[in-house]
């Protein structure tokens, strides 16, 4: 009677899962993995104290992602400790753990999540496929693999409602056997299939003809979701990421200002904001709240360590500010004739007009009346101009600098006028 039980409650925990897995495919909702926690933290230098995870996890929950890579349990205490301090407090995103296909790390992670509800908790299980990780890594057979993959899934099936399985190294594996993985894994209770470019050397048009492949050669690929997860070793992890949206991946994995190991991972607020701009080209959202994205990549760089660089996309310094005098005239007249998106659709501070040699006079005008002078005169703009393109390379262009060359310009015209006067009436006379 027991085990007629145990397989009743097997039967419908499958019905259900394949309810859900069948609402996500159907739904064409782009579902946000972010892994700033697991492999964003894995970047030297860009280590976390669990309360500083719950505080990025927190502000990922707010912006929409779908689920956390909160860390990897057999790896540290501290990655317990920081997955504990989530449970409960993290409630929207599902919270997943990293495992190796060992059983002892399923073990970790159930000890790890305990607490959290059972649709609300999931295990992400990995294990080398290509022929560099089967000879020279693990040292086993193709056969060796599925039978690890069949079952260390099952048994993570047995305690987990939601189980991922990748493969590592997926962009060198052999598709055949690729496909052979992923079928293993579904049919031992997998519900997402993961494709990973560990070293990041794919191009947007092949990583589409792997996500073609795969949906053509894993059999049971329907009850599972697709997911991707790409790295940036050639500066293409966002193109790969899209180029896979537009093949009908159904999870995209990314992290926070694109840290990770190496050159990164696929940013997660370039997916997002590329895909929010181009709904006509994908058919498809993200449910990326996208005004939450800029204070989001400066809390992650606060807390790492990790600068954003100026040109960065979406949070950089200058992606509002201009020197150009022609952009600064424009940007003044309609933000929209140099921007391709407005400072707050991404939560950011504003336009930025900076001052400099490439600046022009009604930008200097704009400036002048911001510090106060009400309406400056054509004299004035341009003596201030002027200096400011005389002004040694790496100056600052403050306000006090603005007002001392207004006074400059008051002096020389002061002194103009104390001795023009005297030359004319001298040509009068």
């Amino acid at each position: 009677m027991a085990g007629l039980m145990r397989q009743a409650l097997h039967s419908v925990r499958g019905a259900v899962k394949q309810l859900v897995v069948g609402h996500h495919r159907r739904s064409r909702v782009v579902l946000f993995s972010d892994t700033t926690l697991r492999d964003g933290e894995q970047m030297p230098g860009a280590t976390l104290e669990p309360e500083e995870k719950l505080r990025i996890a927190l502000a990922l929950e707010a912006a929409g992602v779908h689920s956390l890579d909160a860390g990897f349990p057999a790896s540290s205490p501290a990655d317990v400790l920081a997955i504990q301090k989530m449970v409960g407090r993290v409630k929207r995103p599902v919270l997943t753990a990293l495992c190796r296909t060992v059983k002892g790390d399923v073990d970790a992670a159930e000890q790890a999540l305990a607490g959290n509800p059972v649709h609300k908790r999931g295990v992400s299980l990995f294990v080398g496929t290509s022929p560099l990780h089967r000879q020279h890594k693990l040292q086993k057979t193709e056969a060796e693999i599925l039978k690890l993959i069949a079952e260390t899934v099952s048994y993570a099936a047995e305690r987990f409602a939601i189980v991922a399985f990748s493969p590592e190294d997926a962009s060198r594996t052999e598709v055949p056997f690729l496909c052979e993985c992923y079928r293993q894994a579904i049919t031992a209770g997998a519900t997402t299939i993961g494709f990973p470019d560990t070293v990041g050397i794919l191009t947007p048009e092949k990583a589409a003809e792997f996500i073609r492949r795969i949906q053509d050669g894993v059999p049971n690929i329907e009850r599972a979701l697709l997911a991707v997860h790409f790295h940036n070793d050639l500066g293409l992890a966002v193109a790969n990421t899209l180029a896979c949206i537009a093949e009908g991946a159904n999870v995209v994995q990314c992290t926070v200002g694109g840290i990770g190991e190496r050159a990164g991972n696929a940013s997660l607020e370039e997916v997002a904001m590329a895909l929010a701009l181009h709904q006509d080209q994908y058919g498809r959202a993200g449910k990326i709240d996208t005004t939450k994205l800029a204070p989001l990549c400066e809390l992650v760089s606060e807390l790492t360590g990790i600068a954003i660089s100026p040109m960065k996309p979406i949070s950089g310094a200058n992606i509002f500010a201009t020197e150009a005098g022609i952009h600064q005239d424009g940007l003044l007249k309609n933000p929209d004739t140099y921007l391709p998106y407005r400072p707050e659709k991404v939560g950011a501070a504003g336009i930025r007009l900076v001052l400099g040699r490439h600046s022009g006079r009604r930008a200097v005008a704009h400036r002048l009346k911001e510090i106060g002078v009400a309406d400056p005169t054509e004299a004035q703009i341009a003596a201030v101009l002027d200096g400011i393109k005389r002004l040694p390379k790496g100056a600052a262009i403050d306000d006090a600098t603005l007002r001392g060359l207004l006074e400059s310009d008051s002096s020389s015209a002061e002194s103009s006028a104390d001795t023009i006067p005297t030359s004319v009436s001298r040509v009068a006379v």
